[in-house]
């Protein structure tokens, strides 16, 4: 079946390089794109009709140019404009898609502050993987990096990476990291071995999950990195910054917490180092 991947487009410089990487992709996948492009719907004030059909006009070209350039490569498309909020349309485009695609405004540490808290309420809501694509060249990277934490959606988040990195020939580094439990007021000194025991736990853990992988993916070269920390996502994102793709779990259960993402996971998407796929 030909994978669908459904791109957020909109007139941004990062949505551009967004869309650049979903061709890309599809290219690579013989599979086919739906461009969603979203405007706003009328709140009843007078003269805005005007503004909402010129946006509606702009829109249109702008899909319908995109579309062009798409096809230029080969690979299928259809487009589609959607009205209402970006974030509750994205959403609900990404229902029986293989990937959502959506661009992000940030440029790297020196741009400023953190970005993007549309794209985290889309990935956590989203009802398939969601790969945010910073505004950054990406220049000569290699490898596919992903966080480990033991959990259930972790081990998807690492079945997604192992195959992407098999897909494009390139080393696949799991991360996995700790953080002792902080001391209790007048005790000084955890017990003899607790680091090493905390150590030596991850290892494990992380050794049971990426288990399989040689037999699924024989050609894969599996790296595993294991540290002390209690930032997560500042080891994803330092790793990341050299790799290809990275690859992170979204901990969202329930109708209420399907909206939320997990600390690191949402720090990860706010200061991105590479494209990075948000699996749930």
């Amino acid at each position: 079946m030909t994978e669908r991947i459904v791109v957020g487009l909109t007139d941004a410089p990062g949505s551009r390089r967004a869309l650049d990487w979903a061709v890309d992709r599809a290219a690579s996948l013989d599979g086919r794109l739906e461009l969603v492009a979203v405007v706003g719907t009328a709140i009843g004030i007078a003269g805005e009709m005007a503004v909402i059909d010129e946006a509606l006009r702009r829109t249109e070209g702008l899909l319908a140019q995109e579309a062009d350039r798409v096809r230029a490569r080969g690979v299928p498309v259809e487009t589609r404009i959607a009205r209402g909020s970006p974030v509750e349309r994205l959403i609900e485009s990404s229902a029986g898609a293989a990937l959502l695609v959506i661009g992000s405004d940030y440029r790297g540490p020196a741009s400023g502050p953190a970005r993007g808290p549309h794209g985290i309420r889309i990935s956590a809501g989203a009802r398939c993987p969601v790969a945010v694509v910073p505004d950054v060249d990406p220049g000569e990277r290699s490898g596919v990096v992903v966080g480990s934490d033991g959990s259930e959606v972790s081990e998807l988040a690492i079945a997604f990476a192992a195959s992407e990195a098999d897909r494009f020939g390139e080393p696949l580094t799991v991360i996995g990291t700790w953080s002792p439990v902080p001391l209790p007021f007048g005790m000084r000194a955890y017990p003899d071995h607790y680091m090493e025991n905390m150590q030596k736990l991850t290892e494990e853990e992380l050794a049971i999950s990426v288990a399989g992988l040689a037999q699924t993916y024989p050609d894969v070269e599996v790296r595993r990195v294991i540290e002390r920390t209690t930032r997560p996502d500042l080891v994803i994102n330092r790793l990341a910054a050299h790799a290809r793709l990275a690859v992170i779990g979204s901990h969202g259960r329930g109708r209420i917490a399907r909206f939320l993402l997990g600390s690191t996971s949402q720090q990860v998407l706010s200061r991105l180092a590479t494209t990075t796929v948000v699996v749930r």
